[in-house]
């Protein structure tokens, strides 16, 4: 199952942990198809190993839990700017232009045991 959006980094610890970290950031438009790959890769993780355990969901310490994750979101309203040089005096000056288009950008964190980490990579086709 390749991923569209989430493009996920690789780490791991002394402890065998490893954590895997994606970030991406879409218009209002592509919203629909990025929640529903967070939503698969989710969905598989607990079908896969059960909910993540302990208080702490989200801390990223595992809690020694095979799982956890960490999923969070921003929606930015752009403003250009618009920049000229004004030669009569060496500045440059700035004003706001009109605004853009929202940016939803979202992170999304998992954190597991060695054999977590091995499954993910093998359901969604992830290089190590």
């Amino acid at each position: 199952m390749p991923l569209d959006y989430l493009d996920f980094d690789f780490s791991d610890d002394a402890q065998g942990q490893g954590s895997f970290d994606a970030m991406a950031a879409v218009t209002p438009g592509q919203w629909p198809a990025l929640r529903a790959e967070v939503q698969r890769v989710l969905a598989w993780a607990h079908d896969s190993f059960g909910p993540p355990q302990g208080e702490t969901r989200g801390d990223g310490d595992g809690d020694g839990a095979e799982w956890d994750y960490d999923l969070q979101g921003v929606r930015e309203l752009p403003t250009s700017l618009v920049l000229d040089y004004d030669s009569r005096v060496g500045l440059v000056q700035m004003r706001e232009g009109p605004p853009g288009e929202a940016r939803l950008t979202l992170t999304l964190t998992l954190t597991g045991s060695p054999g977590f980490c091995d499954a993910l990579r093998a359901a969604f086709d992830l290089d190590a």
